[in-house]
């Protein structure tokens, strides 16, 4: 493995009165919810000194690119030069939007000026901007990332998100698809970038893929949505053939999402991906 990676997940969780667990449990299950994905990338560069480690996605449109931008370089800089950043818009039925009272229809735009400004900023510009969403009169953050350029991967596989990659990204990664739709998004995002005179590098490209070694577990296979399929649960020779789909359809990096019940599932899937599967993926 070479970095581990965090969902950005602002709304939800347990509402209401929590059952009593004992000790033991809270130790062997997760909290509910989910961390913040930003504080658990500096919690991980103050934990760790060789990995790297990354946000798939954070959803550009829900923050303020100032503040995005220097708890990137923040983070980049703690950890000399590890983060492995992902932005995306945000699904159109996160409930997040009702929540925050935003409307989601105009949250690409407003993730297209969040990006250009963050880059902007990383490069250790002085940014004035006058947009529709965002405004900034002699903007500058220090310490400037050790990346330069940081990485600003693109997640999304829309026709806005293919242009947004071909037009502000180092990278791209998939969400939940099968093989072919990867293929077809790669080829897409390659075109527009000969027409914009751009280039991605080959092994910038990445597919997100939920898997679980050993036997099928059919709650487990529902969550991972129709990506899943013939990936959720099975032997180890199942799971390297699926994904070398996914490489031959050109995506390198190849993010693994153990599908597990509890934190000591996930741990047992974990260690099993590393001790099995990723031997069996380079031989």
């Amino acid at each position: 493995m070479d970095s581990l990676w965090q969902t950005d997940r602002l709304h939800g969780g347990h509402a209401g009165p929590r059952p009593a667990r004992s000790e033991e449990g809270a130790r062997a299950e997760s909290p509910d919810g989910q961390l913040e994905a930003l504080a658990t990338m500096a919690a991980l560069a103050g934990a760790t000194e060789r990995i790297k480690f990354g946000m798939n996605a954070v959803v550009a449109s829900l923050r303020d690119p100032l503040l995005l931008a220097k708890q990137c370089a923040t983070i980049d800089f703690l950890s000399r030069g590890r983060l492995l950043p992902v932005f995306g818009v945000g699904a159109l039925a996160d409930p997040v939007w009702k929540a925050t009272g935003r409307e989601p229809a105009e949250r690409g735009r407003r993730a297209d000026e969040a990006l250009e400004i963050a880059q902007r900023l990383w490069r250790g510009e002085e940014v004035h901007f006058a947009g529709r969403f965002y405004t900034y009169a002699g903007a500058c953050i220090a310490p400037l990332p050790v990346q330069q350029p940081l990485p600003c991967w693109i997640g999304g596989s829309s026709p806005a998100a293919i242009r947004r990659t071909a037009r502000l990204g180092t990278g791209w990664l998939a969400g939940l698809a099968p093989p072919g739709e990867v293929k077809r998004v790669i080829a897409a995002i390659q075109a527009e970038l000969r027409e914009r005179g751009r280039t991605i590098d080959p092994d910038h490209y990445g597919a997100t893929i939920p898997c679980r070694v050993g036997e099928p577990d059919p709650a487990l296979r529902e969550r991972s949505g129709r990506a899943g399929a013939g990936l959720a649960g099975g032997t180890t020779a199942a799971i390297v053939a699926r994904a070398r789909e996914y490489l031959a359809a050109g995506a390198a990096k190849l993010v693994l999402i153990p599908l597990a019940r509890g934190t000591r599932d996930f741990t047992d899937q974990a260690e099993r991906l590393v001790a099995e599967v990723l031997p069996a993926l380079e031989s």
